[in-house]
């Protein structure tokens, strides 16, 4: 595993609060599985949560534009996760710790909403039964999604 850590990632830019990268898509043995993935990133207003947003391409598996949140803490097995862009409002799909949009046209729609909105936050109840939410800045989503977007472009 310390190889697959150790793998280069190559950085497409910091743009405000997010990241574009790329990286090779290694396998947990440390293979190449699947060729390439491109991803914009960020971590949540809030310093010390553990969760983060991303939007992800795989050009090799025909996958782009897919929308990943990992939350900052355990979801209770029964909790709705909502994700709410500016005035648009989303229903994800989740695991214990991660949520995602439902299909590739909710990512779509998502990904329109983060263009305009100046930010955006994920909210559901731990397994405590607590409420909560992670809340994303969203200057710099835009620039960071085209540029992961491109990165991959060139990979097919």
């Amino acid at each position: 595993m310390i190889g697959a850590a150790a793998q280069a990632r190559d950085s497409l830019g910091v743009f405000e609060a997010w990241g574009a990268f790329r990286d090779p898509a290694l396998s947990q043995s440390g293979s190449q599985s699947g060729g390439p993935r491109c991803y914009a990133i960020a971590m949540p207003v809030a310093a010390q949560s553990a969760g983060f947003a991303a939007v992800g391409s795989w050009p090799r598996q025909q996958v782009r534009g897919q929308v990943h949140f990992r939350l900052s803490r355990m979801r209770a097995a029964d909790a709705a996760v909502i994700l709410n862009v500016g005035d648009r409002r989303f229903t994800l799909v989740a695991g214990q710790v991660d949520a995602w949009a439902p299909d590739a046209r909710a990512d779509a729609a998502i990904i329109a909403a983060m263009r305009s909105a100046t930010g955006m936050s994920v909210q559901t109840r731990d397994a405590g039964g607590r409420g909560f939410a992670d809340t994303y800045a969203l200057r710099g989503a835009a620039t960071a999604i085209d540029a992961a977007a491109l990165g991959c472009a060139r990979m097919r």
